[in-house]
């Protein structure tokens, strides 16, 4: 396992390049507590940034424009929303209203949120279409919530109007992810120790209740082919589950404190969990090993005092697009770049009271937000990946790590497609 070497001086690694910043509005007297940004995303297409901007509200931008923004007016940018507009074509070839910036005031304070698009092929399960919030066959984005009081609120991302309310949590829901294959199921964590599944193509229907965690359930992720989920939490719980039969796989062991973020590589081959314990991990989810071992504290801690220093608390994760880096963001107020092969970080930036981090849809950008309701942008390591690498995310995509083991091919070249070497 590779680990960050003491003997690299951060200061001499290449620092971030700043895009720019979104900062949330501070009113008079503005409770400090409740302003939290605990969570940022980039629909799947990359048309809108949506993030959680404190207390009830929940903003969304068209990304590119906010991007021109950037390059035009410098870094720093509170968008005006009569500026934002963007093209956007529907299914059938014509124009509808121009996309624009929205404020949705979700009712009680935002703490996961999660894009979902629809796929026109995939035929609901509902008796009398008639029924339906959703208009089958036409471009479909919407964006789900997950709030303080255990409810999902559903919203159409280009109107910003409510189609659906989820009430079933009965506590914090503190995230949400939507399967990739774009089939509408979304999947909620919460501190009521469950996770739950949801079929937004029939009437937000819940489909089933996932248990197994002890405590607070902190955050879940899709594998690309959603046949998989991985759901982490408090007393150090690492989760997978088969999502066609909706049973537990396995709980993978090795984090010493709360596991709190996780995400799958864009070939599905790797998963990256986040800890209190002040490590990242990358595991082999078909296997149960641990590959890779990033460390935000030297010497690590033993597991005897497996919290660590409160300052390097790991808070959040998230792969790249290219399947070469990750990005962590720390209490030390620092976020890292790493790349999977290397053992200590490509760049770093600096960030006070991160929270929570997710890299545009190209890949291109890194967005975090922070403690009080803002989202910085950086520039991310750019690196065009070699062929093999390229090959590899093309094979394991389709391959599980046991079927790569079969294969009749020499050792070193079964290694490099299980991401040993």
């Amino acid at each position: 396992m590779a680990s960050f070497p003491p003997r690299v001086n951060e200061k001499e690694i290449v620092r971030s390049r700043t895009i720019g910043e979104l900062l949330a509005p501070a009113a008079p007297f503005d409770k400090k507590c409740g302003r939290e940004n605990w969570t940022v995303a980039f629909a799947p297409d990359g048309s809108y940034f949506a993030w959680s901007q404190g207390h009830r509200t929940v903003k969304l931008v068209p990304w590119s424009q906010s991007l021109k923004n950037f390059l035009l007016h410098g870094t720093k940018n509170v968008i005006n929303s009569s500026s934002l507009r963007l093209p956007r074509q529907n299914s059938d070839g014509g124009q509808k209203n121009k996309p624009r910036e929205h404020i949705i005031d979700c009712g009680d304070i935002v703490w996961s949120l999660a894009f979902g698009s629809s796929v026109p092929e995939k035929q609901s399960r509902c008796v009398n279409i008639e029924w339906h919030r959703f208009k089958f066959g036409q471009d479909q984005l919407l964006l789900a919530t997950g709030l303080n009081n255990g409810r999902i609120k559903i919203w159409d991302v280009y109107t910003g109007k409510l189609l659906l309310n989820l009430v079933d949590h009965t506590e914090v829901v503190r995230d949400l992810t939507f399967a990739p294959d774009g089939s509408l199921i979304l999947v909620s964590a919460s501190r009521d120790k469950t996770l739950r599944v949801w079929d937004l193509k029939d009437d937000g229907n819940m489909m089933k209740v996932l248990r197994g965690h002890q405590n607070w359930v902190y955050s879940c992720a899709f594998s690309p082919d959603s046949s998989m989920l991985c759901s982490v939490g408090a007393s150090k719980a690492v989760f997978l589950w088969n999502m066609d039969k909706y049973t537990m796989i396995r709980k993978l062991e090795g984090h010493h404190h709360d596991v709190v973020a996780c995400d799958f590589s864009p070939d599905g081959a790797l998963l990256a969990t986040a800890s209190y314990d002040t490590r990242v991990y990358i595991w082999d989810p078909h296997k149960g090993d641990i590959l890779m071992e990033f460390g935000h504290l030297f010497p690590p801690p033993t597991p005897i005092f497996a919290g660590g220093a409160n300052d390097r608390w790991v808070r959040a994760v998230s792969f790249s697009h290219d399947g070469l880096h990750i990005a962590s963001l720390a209490d030390d107020k620092m976020v890292r770049f790493w790349r999977i092969d290397e053992d200590y970080p490509v760049q770093i930036a600096p960030l006070s009271n991160g929270l929570c981090c997710a890299f545009s849809t190209d890949g291109s950008v890194l967005a975090a937000g922070t403690q009080d309701g803002s989202v910085y942008f950086w520039a991310t390591p750019r690196q065009v990946p070699s062929l093999q690498h390229l090959c590899r995310m093309s094979i394991r995509r389709v391959m599980s790590t046991q079927e790569v083991q079969e294969l009749p091919i020499p050792s070193k070249l079964l290694e490099f497609l299980s991401y040993r070497i």
